[in-house]
């Protein structure tokens, strides 16, 4: 298995402007692949689907090759999954169908470490519902989501248990298949963030035991959207509202208005780079080919993550927040004697780019303690970075430390 940066990185032109781009989590840039796929896409014309000439024909198969591209990505059925213009729009398209049949007095558990995504949208249609929220809690010294509060969270009126599949800020990977496991038992369905971890973890919805699963390719080397899979016969049992005209048909009829063609056509290439990071090998399947370039793009990230968390907790008034067991290549960080604000500029002008601030953790910055008084910084590694990035990132953060 090998994995060689200097050849990734090469695909990528936008990091030819010479910066460190560490602000992935918040957003990764794109491969030549994905944008020539979108340009072809254009350049070849597409149409609206079911119209009886070749621009409409390539759109469905466009559409078709996108769907079965993010099953072979997560480990789902191409007629499961649907497209939305980001995971939270979707989440908010979910939460009104599900919420639909709950009646007062119905439980919803939802989770502190959770990105606002998966929690907001929930809690407010428990309030439509008169359904009951219920909140796993956040060691806050170690970032650790527990999972044996669940035995208590749940009872038979749980219908719906949201969790992250990783923190976004801490990194923080639970036990996500434990949890469900905990859910189903009583009777729930699950709905599993996997925004921020798709990228870093190749993503089985079975084993993790997601009846919904969200992820954004934009997170992960495609463009900005995102797409939600589930069993296409848990699917059948959901009725959104939609335009009368429309498809009735799954996964169709949780789409709202025509697809992002051109788009799509990139979520195709995207899956497809994810695939051919390592040593080539075309007598695979495609799942099998990202199996195999995932497990290379996590060694290289935690090789480079073990040098970015070392070199940080060696410098003087740096505080690290969260030291869960199981962690994406991410650090969250406060500089004594600089706001969070003030140490992202710094690195910027250092070329380095990184995000400051709750990073839509709302409930868990909160739980931190330091959501009033801005944050943390956020540095987080993706498949296209290298030592140097780190390098550079740990001498500007030095540069502010006593």
């Amino acid at each position: 298995m090998t994995f060689d940066i200097a050849a990734v990185r090469s695909r990528f032109p936008a990091l030819a402007d010479g910066y460190a781009y560490l602000d992935g989590a918040a957003g990764t840039q794109v491969p030549t692949c994905v944008i020539d796929a979108i340009a072809s896409a254009y350049r070849l014309g597409i149409g609206n689907v079911g119209g009886p000439f070749p621009a409409s024909a390539r759109s469905m198969t466009i559409l078709a090759d996108a769907r079965q591209a993010v099953a072979d990505l997560v480990g789902g059925e191409a007629s499961g999954v649907v497209f939305g213009p980001n995971s939270t729009t979707l989440i908010y398209r979910f939460a009104h169908a599900l919420s639909a049949t709950w009646r007062e007095g119905d439980e919803v558990v939802v989770s502190r470490l959770d990105h606002d995504a998966n929690v907001r949208p929930w809690v407010q249609a428990a309030e439509r519902a008169g359904a009951v929220v219920r909140w796993a809690e956040v060691d806050v010294d170690t970032g650790e989501l527990p999972v044996d509060q669940y035995d208590a969270l749940l009872t038979d009126r749980t219908r719906l248990v949201a969790v992250t599949a990783a923190s976004n800020i801490l990194g923080t990977r639970p036990d996500v298949a434990a949890i469900t496991a905990k859910a189903h038992a009583a009777g729930a369905l699950t709905f599993v963030d996997g925004v921020h971890s798709t990228p870093h973890d190749l993503p089985d919805v079975r084993a993790l035991g997601a009846d919904f699963f969200v992820t954004s390719a934009y997170k992960w080397a495609g463009p900005h959207l995102g797409a939600l899979v589930a069993d296409p016969a848990l699917l059948e049992t959901l009725h959104p509202e939609k335009l009368l005209p429309s498809p009735d048909r799954v996964p169709e009829r949780f789409e709202t208005g025509t697809s992002p063609f051109a788009d799509l056509a990139g979520v195709t290439a995207a899956v497809e780079h994810l695939a051919g990071l390592a040593l080539p090998l075309p007598s695979l399947s495609r799942r099998d080919r990202l199996r195999v370039s995932m497990e290379a793009v996590g060694a290289h990230e935690q090789a480079l993550f073990e040098v970015l968390l070392g070199g940080l907790g060696g410098l003087p008034d740096v505080t690290l927040h969260g030291k869960p067991a199981r962690r994406t290549a991410i650090a969250y960080f406060r500089v004594a004697g600089h706001s969070p604000a003030a140490v992202a500029e710094h690195l910027a002008m250092n070329g380095v780019n990184v995000w400051h601030g709750h990073s839509y953790a709302w409930e868990l910055t909160g739980a931190l303690g330091i959501r009033d008084t801005g944050g943390a910084v956020r540095a987080g590694l993706a498949h296209y970075n290298d030592r140097e990035d780190v390098d550079r990132f740990l001498a500007a953060v030095a540069d502010l430390t006593g």
